[in-house]
């Protein structure tokens, strides 16, 4: 049991690790440019030199939306982390870590919601670029997606013996 407990420790500070990269890094679309490779994030665009990324006025609330809900995964994620150490020590035994399950649901459906507005809005969309494909950031936060989903039922479902 120490052994489970250990592992989704781990992948819960890897989630929250992906998570944080994810939103701060600015590579959620790639692209060719004139001058080498242009990348988008929520934040800048960078391709030469990093500016604050400029969209239009119709999608700034979604990105706005997306900015949100990234950040709020985050912030419910290490909630939801620290959640879990502090029952780790104050739950009896055979109890269960239904608070740390629905923290990291939450989470989850905060991924959801803000990676399927940036799919539904801003795929394919870097400026000066014909061509172009979702960067590793993008995947980072489906990853973070899939692990929180999976942590967050082990959570539900796990006694602590």
């Amino acid at each position: 049991m120490l052994v489970l407990l250990a592992a989704i420790f781990v992948v819960h500070i890897a989630t929250v690790v992906m998570l944080f990269v994810s939103t701060i890094a600015n590579v959620w679309m790639v692209g060719p440019s004139t001058f080498g490779t242009a990348s988008s994030g929520l934040w800048q665009l960078c391709n030469e030199t990093c500016k604050q990324l400029t969209v239009s006025s119709h999608d700034e609330a979604s990105l706005k939306a997306v900015q949100a809900f990234m950040i709020l995964s985050i912030i419910f994620s290490v909630i939801a982390l620290v959640m879990f150490i502090v029952q780790l020590f104050t739950l009896e035994k055979g109890k269960r870590f239904y608070i740390t399950g629905a923290i990291m649901l939450v989470c989850w459906m905060c991924i959801l919601i803000g990676v399927s507005i940036y799919t539904a809005r801003f795929t394919g969309k870097v400026a000066k670029s014909t061509s172009s494909h979702h960067g590793y950031c993008f995947i980072l936060a489906w990853i973070c997606f899939c692990f929180s989903f999976i942590i967050s039922i082990l959570y539900l479902v796990l006694r602590k013996k």
